[in-house]
């Protein structure tokens, strides 16, 4: 792996289901992510999805590429549009950086409505780990 590389872009359906569950495992009960009336009521069109739920996605598509020998070391993420149930998310990532066993990827997840989350991740693999 070189740095320039591209990562397979991975797209993940945004659903009710998916926004919820991501909101109960991570204890987030923020209304905005389980009741689309209370949404509404606070100026969003439907619940969105909150940024724990992201920032398990983003890392689950740093693994899926890289293998089970990958550490993620350091997740930098920023969100932007939100993600709403009906839309679908592509997750694409570029190698910015690569030292020794240290792997820096720049992430960008992008919906519908326009990028959802941007950032970086820092990861640690065995040689090999990349597939």
């Amino acid at each position: 792996m070189t740095a320039g590389e591209a990562l397979p872009p991975l797209e993940i359906e945004i659903t009710r289901t998916l926004i919820v569950a991501g909101a109960l495992a991570s204890r987030d009960y923020q209304d905005v992510h389980h009741d689309p009336e209370l949404a509404r009521g606070k100026g969003s069109p439907d619940i969105f999805m909150n940024i724990l739920t992201t920032n398990g996605l983003v890392g689950r598509y740093i693994t899926d590429h890289f293998g089970p020998t990958a550490v993620l070391r350091k997740v930098a993420i920023r969100l932007g549009a939100p993600n709403y149930p009906g839309d679908t998310m592509v997750l694409t990532g570029t190698v910015a950086e690569v030292d020794g066993d240290t792997v820096t990827v720049r992430v960008v997840g992008a919906n519908g409505v326009g990028r959802h989350v941007t950032g970086t991740v820092t990861l640690t693999v065995a040689r090999g780990g990349a597939r």
